[in-house]
């Protein structure tokens, strides 16, 4: 007791500790968030730089591969035969053995690679410089602000040639995939003949339905029978109807077939390869302009929130304090005469 008589509690000091108080908590408060987005930052630029290089160890690099870092390992591998399922449209039937010993006469060979830059734009046109050659056939080319990737075919007798010069770019990664395609071309070539010969009943039956419909409206037609006839004729155009359909069918299916086997035979006369360039410089200028826009955009998010921290919401806190208080008088009101209430009753 002695103590609070020590203190001068009038109004004026009572506002200035509460207006000193509520100072000394926003700048707690500002500290703390500043603090906090500091190491928030700090944070998500680790956890960007630990994704950017999850994404970058990625062996197999396809066209569609379309961002601004790739693939990469830590050194280069070479298998001299791996027999893997390759990434093409139609992949190699490999189940089972492989009758006969001709097996690689059939045999198929890609090369994907991987390669890593500081001269992205360098880099990238030694690979497109190889499309002016008649020994190579580009199918695919693509090139973007950080990478770039070619697809292209090379003749056999050229294939040591290209990839010397794949291997003078110092790739990260350098893949060999080898495998047969015999079973694929005995499955196309055994379709094809049951398709043909599906053709030629098709082709007999036809031929048959048309002569002895022919030969049966004409006897209809010497006997004047006019109901019959009618018939014979809506039965003739259904079952042309119905084989010129199934004609146009195989015949589209052996078109199909005809064109895959001409594809995987015209394989056996190239070499594949899959080249994916990407660019990883030391300093890079966009990187660096982008973490500080990054950087920025945090700070002006963090300000704005602290900004709405000492005003808007501290305002609304303050009105709800109020409305608290109130509510305790009121309750304080109907305690107080509601105990007289009850004195005056009990007292009667």
């Amino acid at each position: 007791m002695e103590f609070l008589k020590n203190l001068n509690l009038k109004p004026a000091n009572i506002l200035k500790v509460a207006g000193l108080a509520l100072v000394a908590i926003i700048l707690i408060a500002l500290a703390f968030r500043l603090i906090g987005s500091s190491l928030n930052s700090f944070s998500g630029i680790n956890t960007k730089s630990q994704n950017m290089s999850a994404l970058k160890i990625s062996p197999g690099m396809s066209e569609s591969y379309d961002m601004d870092y790739g693939g990469a390992v830590d050194a280069v591998g070479l298998s001299v035969r791996n027999i893997t399922a390759p990434s093409t449209s139609i992949p190699p039937v490999n189940n089972g053995n492989i009758i006969g010993d001709d097996a690689e006469e059939f045999e198929v060979t890609e090369y994907n690679t991987t390669v890593e830059t500081r001269y992205l734009d360098e880099t990238c046109k030694k690979i497109a410089d190889l499309k002016s050659r008649e020994d190579v056939i580009f199918e695919n080319a693509s090139e973007y602000e950080k990478n770039c990737n070619y697809s292209f075919k090379v003749k056999r007798d050229s294939v040591k040639e290209i990839l010397s010069i794949i291997e003078s770019l110092d790739p990260k990664e350098l893949n060999e995939n080898t495998y047969t395609i015999k079973r694929l071309i005995e499955d196309y070539t055994s379709e094809l003949e049951i398709l043909q010969k599906k053709l030629n009943s098709i082709e007999e039956t036809l031929n048959n339905a048309i002569n002895a419909y022919d030969d049966i409206t004409e006897l209809a037609t010497k006997t004047r029978d006019v109901e019959n006839l009618a018939k014979i004729i809506d039965s003739k155009i259904r079952i042309i109807e119905r084989l010129t359909q199934e004609r146009i069918n195989i015949n589209s299916q052996l078109e199909r077939l005809n064109r895959s086997k001409a594809e995987q035979l015209d394989r056996l006369e190239y070499t594949y390869f899959r080249v994916y360039v990407f660019e990883n410089k030391f300093i890079d200028r966009e990187d660096l302009k982008d973490s500080w826009k990054t950087a920025i955009k945090s700070f002006v998010r963090d300000i704005n929130k602290i900004a709405q921290d000492i005003t808007i919401n501290l305002a609304a806190l303050l009105f709800l304090i109020l409305e608290y208080i109130i509510y305790l008088f009121i309750v304080l009101i109907v305690v107080k005469y509601t105990w007289k209430l009850a004195r005056n009753i009990w007292k009667k």
